[in-house]
């Protein structure tokens, strides 16, 4: 983290947002926000560790299947957006995105989420709604900061529900109603 400087959220609002990475790359020391949104990107390019100072990264609305382990030397990212894409899973590695506060993973065909999410302390919004969840970890106890998780349109039952809401008793979460199924 040394010489990088994150920026706060007014000024993350008003730095420049690049929409190519052709153009990103040619100053990639003044880039601190990358919307590659529908770009029809298959995989992630490997070129994003060019940008140091990166912190706010859209793919939404791609058709990417997987993350690569390398998202985790994005050490700035603070907002990281891969909804509505084709993803299954979730590296492990995103819990070295130490700096994440927003991570929407919406519309996509997420299994499981890795144990490693519960490292991810600064994080304050986990949109996950849409996807295929059975469980969550037991490390999502330790996002003592987030402060919304998304999970409607996930079919929990009741009792699955009541344990996920134990777990983190100061998060706002937002279920669709409950199922009755596996009952």
């Amino acid at each position: 983290m040394q010489g990088q400087v994150l920026l706060d959220s007014a000024s993350l609002i008003s730095a420049r947002t690049y929409r190519t990475l052709a153009q990103a790359l040619q100053q990639p020391d003044s880039v601190y926000k990358l919307d590659l949104s529908r770009k029809k990107l298959k995989v992630l390019p490997e070129e994003l560790l060019l940008l140091t100072h990166l912190q706010v990264l859209k793919l939404s609305n791609n058709g990417i299947k997987e993350i690569p382990s390398w998202i985790g030397r994005l050490k700035t990212l603070q907002y990281l957006d891969i909804s509505n894409n084709k993803l299954f899973a979730i590296p492990d590695s995103i819990g070295l995105l130490e700096n994440l506060v927003f991570l929407g993973l919406n519309r996509n065909v997420i299994e499981r989420l890795p144990h490693e999410i519960g490292m991810l302390k600064k994080l304050e919004t986990l949109e996950m709604w849409d996807n295929e969840l059975g469980t969550i970890p037991e490390e999502m106890k330790n996002l003592t900061n987030l402060k919304v998780f998304e999970l409607r349109g996930i079919l929990f039952t009741e009792s699955a529900q009541r344990q996920i809401t134990n777990l983190m008793p100061s998060t706002k979460i937002y279920f669709s109603p409950s199922c009755n199924c596996g009952n």
